[in-house]
């Protein structure tokens, strides 16, 4: 019973020892490492409003903050550990070499960031943009090193890893989308009369875009009919909102005038064969 009670009086008096000898320098390191994160945090979101109020654009802005943030973080943390006497050379060394070995198991979250790096530091494209790359497209809402978030019209969040998109053929059409319509037209109808049709109705419809303005015209000769063609530029995010609504327009604006839609071609052909 002796031998436990001063056991635990031994082990009471290392504790005691050691609060005192490193007590204090402990709750300064804690205390040390919240500041500098606070000041870190906020000394990054200073940088990148600065960096906005300069005419930089939102993607390179954040970055900005973000790498000074976590370049103070890691000023912040080596300084805590050299207070506690921890040698920093060994694991720097360590980290170097487990980074090196880590490098053949991360392959494709390395290249991520490597191609959002490129992304960022080119800016082929920033926050706001309307991008097609692959299969994708939509608005860009945030660039990150490892992938890029688009927003689609119907407010979807489609996440685009980033080597995906460097080496691929990007569209960029800043915040807009171009809206190409085709029409067939009977060879009995007036298609001068057709074309002004469109393009009177393309300009009273006053959400489209004026810039380039719309274009209309013959597209091309067919079995069946003459077909016309319309371009014209809409709001990325109303994009199929504004195309459905252009299109019963015309549909309604050419039975107005008295103007016949030319069946399929398929439709031609099957007749034809009758």
């Amino acid at each position: 019973m002796d031998q436990n009670v001063d056991s635990l009086l031994k082990l009471y008096d290392a504790l005691a020892e050691f609060a005192v000898a490193y007590g204090f320098q402990l709750l300064g390191a804690l205390v040390f490492l919240a500041i500098g994160w606070k000041l870190a945090g906020w000394i990054g979101r200073r940088i990148g409003t600065v960096a906005e109020n300069r005419g930089l654009d939102v993607t390179l802005s954040r970055f900005l903050g973000n790498l000074t943030k976590f370049l103070l973080l890691g000023t912040v943390f080596v300084i805590t550990l050299g207070n506690f006497g921890i040698a920093i050379a060994p694991l720097i060394a360590l980290a170097g070499a487990s980074a090196f070995g880590a490098t053949f198991a991360i392959q494709g979250p390395l290249s991520n960031y490597g191609a959002g790096l490129s992304i960022i530091l080119s800016r082929p494209f920033v926050v706001g943009d309307t991008i097609v790359v692959k299969h994708a497209s939509g608005v860009v809402e945030e660039v990150t090193l490892a992938h890029t978030i688009l927003s689609g019209e119907d407010g979807e969040r489609i996440i685009v890893p980033n080597k995906e998109i460097v080496g691929e053929i990007l569209v960029n059409s800043d915040a807009r989308r171009i809206v190409e319509g085709r029409l067939l037209i009977r060879r009995a109808s007036d298609v001068e009369r057709a074309i002004e049709t469109v393009r009177a109705t393309l300009a009273a419809h006053g959400d489209l875009d004026d810039a380039p303005a719309p274009v209309v015209g013959i597209e091309d000769f067919e079995l069946a009919g003459i077909a016309v063609g319309y371009r014209y530029w809409v709001a990325s995010r109303r994009y199929f909102e504004l195309r459905y609504g252009v299109n019963g327009a015309i549909l309604a604006a050419l039975a107005e005038a008295g103007i016949e839609l030319s069946p399929p071609p398929g439709a031609v052909l099957a007749m034809a064969n009758e």
